[in-house]
């Protein structure tokens, strides 16, 4: 994308006049107004959808802090809810410049801030979704105290710490370094390179690039490792060429056993990755897949078998920090916003990864929620009459024999009011025992199409299912935007001061 500047280029000028003499090229102010018009529409459209989605159940957010080129820090939050469709809708709210210091507190209103802009009431907010910086971890405690916000830790951030631990082991370190400088020494030159093709032909292997990793990134590690091992062959034979490899250069070919350490590293970290990948996803459910998850992740590490030290010492860290990081929401917090949207979802309704005591306890919880939904879901419905004015309160006055025999028992009208909350109590039990008992959905189905097509037999679950199903499992989402922000911000619009709208 280049600078509305470029408008009242020289060059640029020159251009349209060639291309078109008799044309007009109007101001960059014209079009700063015109981008402003759109973002002052959009704005509005969002508000709209964001009310509708409000009215229906709760929303979540998710929140990072980025630092662009020009070392300018931003805020990206992004708002997510289930709509009327029983699709996962998910909506930029802004990319706002920081120029305070990025304290607690200060996160804190700002966010408090973006959710007033979009007219979003903070009883409406279900969950804050972020990673495990201390500030930011702050200032959603702060926010849960303040409104009743959910502080969700994200989940791709916080295998991330997992993995990073693991692999902190001499004999990993060395062997990725080893894959790491084989790797750089075929991607600088264009010799290597071009030795590589041919042989990947004569051996008829895939014609694959090798990666350069990221180190900040363990699994774009993975993927150099995978795709060394995927060219092991091509690449040794390119090295064994006296015109790629000169004399006295050879240990840059990867010893036999550092081979056999990068193999049983990919095969450990293929399932964290995949796990990985799956919880960024954001057109579908991934919160309550994390308990799964996360069990599933402990039985494929305890359930490899390994024969390097390495690789044991990564396979008994990994396991001691996914039980660490997580024992909170599996073993101690339980019932907590995670498990209750795995209770919510029909694929893991039976919770088979608490104990029995834990499972009772969470249908409880279900229970009490379904109630108050069911609650509000009546009380909206009696406030406004058939014929769309709100009912008056009954007038009628009892006289004083009728309340003087009622001898301190109850009144007719209690009498009915304590039916009615009993028949609500009844519908409610009856809805969440009848919906517990049901066969789970099989793991590949989509738990929102299931929900669209039994909304009607079970209406206060459906409604509380979709203030839990719509919170993300990683805040992924908020950090996408700044890769929009990245082409936005480039060296030549460093000094943009309109990321927000842009990116919006």
């Amino acid at each position: 994308m280049r600078p509305l500047s470029m408008v009242e280029g020289k060059g640029f000028k020159n251009m349209v006049s060639v291309l078109n003499p008799g044309y007009t090229l109007p101001s960059r102010t014209h079009f700063t107004k015109l981008v402003e018009r759109k973002y002052q529409e959009a704005l509005k459209n969002v508000k709209g959808a964001i009310s509708a989605a409000a009215n229906e159940s709760r929303i979540a957010l998710t929140a990072d802090i980025w630092t662009s080129i020009a070392t300018e820090a931003y805020l990206g939050i992004t708002c997510h809810y289930i709509g009327a469709d029983w699709k996962m809708h998910s909506i930029c709210l802004t990319t706002m410049p920081l120029e305070d210091r990025h304290t607690a507190k200060n996160i804190a209103e700002w966010l408090e801030e973006v959710a007033a802009k979009f007219e979003i009431q903070p009883q409406k907010i279900i969950a804050i979704v972020h990673d495990n910086g201390l500030n930011i971890v702050a200032a959603a405690n702060i926010l849960g105290e303040k409104h009743g916000w959910t502080s969700i830790r994200c989940s791709g951030h916080t295998l991330q710490l997992v993995i990073n631990a693991a692999l902190k082991n001499s004999g990993i370190e060395r062997a990725v370094s080893a894959a790491r400088g084989l790797v750089e020494h075929f991607k600088k030159s264009e010799l290597p390179s071009s030795k590589l093709k041919e042989k990947q032909k004569q051996m008829g292997t895939s014609e694959h690039k090798l990666l350069q990793d990221v180190s900040t990134r363990w699994n774009n590690t993975y993927y150099m490792v995978e795709r060394l091992i995927e060219q092991r062959w091509p690449v040794t034979a390119a090295l064994s060429d006296p015109s790629v490899t000169q004399r006295g250069k050879h240990y840059l070919d990867l010893k036999p056993d550092q081979w056999s350490i990068l193999e049983e590293l990919s095969t450990a970290l293929k399932p964290f990755e995949f796990a990985t990948v799956y919880m960024s996803g954001q057109e579908y459910v991934t919160l309550s897949s994390v308990p799964a998850l996360v069990k599933g992740l402990l039985r494929s590490n305890e359930g490899a078998s390994f024969e390097s030290h390495a690789l044991k010492s990564f396979q008994a860290t990994a396991a001691d920090q996914l039980q660490n990081r997580w024992k909170g929401i599996l073993f101690e917090q339980v019932p907590n916003s995670v498990i209750l949207a795995s209770a919510l979802d029909p694929r893991f309704r039976r919770l088979k990864f608490l104990t029995t005591e834990q499972i009772i306890t969470v249908h409880a919880k279900v229970q009490t929620e379904a109630l108050a939904v069911r609650r509000e879901m009546v009380r909206q419905q009696n406030t406004v009459t058939p014929g769309g004015t709100v009912a008056e309160p009954s007038t009628s006055a009892t006289s004083l024999l009728d309340s003087l025999l009622e001898s301190g028992g109850s009144s007719e009208e209690e009498t009915i009011e304590g039916q009615h909350e009993e028949d609500i109590n009844l519908q409610v039990r009856n809805e969440v025992q009848t919906y517990f008992a049901e066969k789970p959905l099989a793991k590949e189905g989509n738990p929102l199409s299931w929900w669209k097509g039994n909304q009607e037999k079970y209406p206060a679950l459906a409604k509380l299912a979709k203030s839990y199903l719509c919170i993300p499992g990683t805040s992924t989402p908020s950090e996408r935007l700044f890769s929009a922000a990245g082409n936005i911000t480039s060296k030549k619009r460093a000094s943009l001061g309109h990321v927000n709208i842009f990116i919006f």
